[in-house]
């Protein structure tokens, strides 16, 4: 698994030595205000924390020792039974929201795996940038994991045993990993979409693809298009102009009724923005300019592509045209900042072009001067 992931640290994922008591130790009785402080110890230690490491308080000399955080859970009955034979269990440590994640879907998450005696995850993902989307059955291949996976909801935070049979088998993964070793990982789940459907589609033939139903091909875009937000949001910039390509490229259908093109047309227009907005972030303004143009053909007056031609023609030093195409997009949406604020920034860049330009002529003149 690639590393990716921000600072963890507060959400459960990194592990962060504690004291365990004695088991069966005997509480001190409280009264008043010892009780309340008691109290809220209380609610506090119902609360997830993070997975602790190793160290525990060690037992006076001739009594055994206590069981292990690690062990504590591994021996838990309270886990929920995931796989029917106790290889894969799980511990709720955050509920999530919506439905689980599908099967084939690709799925952001944040993870750590622990090993019994170390009080570091032995893999994570938590130290880096925000994670990618990770493909079910393809980038994650570790079978607890995936089962685990295949239970959480958006947003869920949720702790896992995994026995050597649903982790890294009976030889393990040296030297990392030792043989015949049960594992616990903590996992969040970040953000899934299902790309099952998508996935079949890109699969078929150009002749089977033709012969589909508009409203799955419009699904599938619109599936694209979102991998492709998802790519934009994460500044991967490539990756995502190229998801927008791939919905683009199977919207050229020969429309049957004026209804379909309304609804082809529909589905293109955002793609053919986005694809506009990711030419301008890669510095490629005459690309940038060609798709908002594509976008002004199916609607004229789209603020956005008006807006998103104007900035291309800037950067091009194509100052007349950018004035035109931002003038238009002001008539639309009068009070748009952005709008209003490069027509600033267009007046201030030709103020500068035309100095210059002055300031050339000066100098060629007083050449000439010189000379005769």
């Amino acid at each position: 698994m690639a590393n990716g992931g921000g600072d963890a640290r507060g959400r459960g994922l990194v592990p962060v030595p504690v004291l365990v008591p004695r088991v069966g130790a005997p509480r001190p009785a409280v009264h008043g205000g010892a009780e309340r402080e008691a109290q809220r110890e209380a609610q506090r230690e119902a609360q997830p924390r993070p997975w602790p490491g190793p160290q525990w308080r060690l037992p006076p000399e001739g009594q055994p020792p206590p069981v292990s955080p690690f062990q504590s859970l591994v021996r838990s009955r309270r886990l929920q039974d995931l796989s029917g034979d106790g290889g894969v269990r799980k511990q709720e440590l955050r509920p999530g929201t919506g439905q689980a994640v599908p099967r084939d879907a690709s799925v952001a998450v944040k993870f750590s795996g622990y090993l019994e005696h170390q009080d570091k995850p032995f893999c994570t993902n938590c130290y880096g940038n925000s994670p990618g989307l990770m493909k079910l059955g393809k980038d994650i291949t570790l079978l607890g994991l995936e089962v685990g996976l295949l239970t959480m909801k958006k947003g869920e935070l949720s702790r896992f045993v995994f026995t050597p049979d649903y982790a890294y088998g009976k030889k393990g993964c040296p030297p990392l990993i030792p043989p015949s070793a049960t594992v616990i990982f903590e996992v969040e789940v970040l953000d899934f979409m299902d790309s099952a459907e998508s996935d079949a589609f890109f699969e078929l033939t150009a002749e089977q693809q033709a012969a589909c139903p508009l409203q799955k091909v419009l699904k599938v875009a619109d599936t694209e298009r979102r991998f492709g937000n998802y790519l934009y949001r994460k500044s991967l910039f490539d990756d995502a102009k190229d998801r927008y390509k791939k919905a683009l490229s199977i919207l050229g259908l020969r429309p049957s009724s004026e209804a379909e093109q309304c609804q082809i047309n529909a589905s293109k227009l955002p793609l053919l923005l986005n694809l506009s907005l990711i030419y301008l972030k890669l510095k490629r303004p005459t690309q940038a300019l060609k798709y908002g143009e594509k976008a002004l053909e199916i609607d004229q007056r789209n603020a956005k592509a008006l807006f998103r031609c104007g900035q291309a023609c800037l950067c091009m030093t194509e100052y007349e045209k950018a004035r035109d195409f931002l003038v238009r997009a002001q008539r639309v949406q009068p009070f748009n900042h952005d709008i209003n604020n490069e027509l600033k920034k267009l007046a201030s860049c030709y103020r500068d072009y035309m100095n210059k330009e002055k300031e050339m002529c000066c100098r060629m003149f007083a050449s000439l001067n010189t000379s005769a």
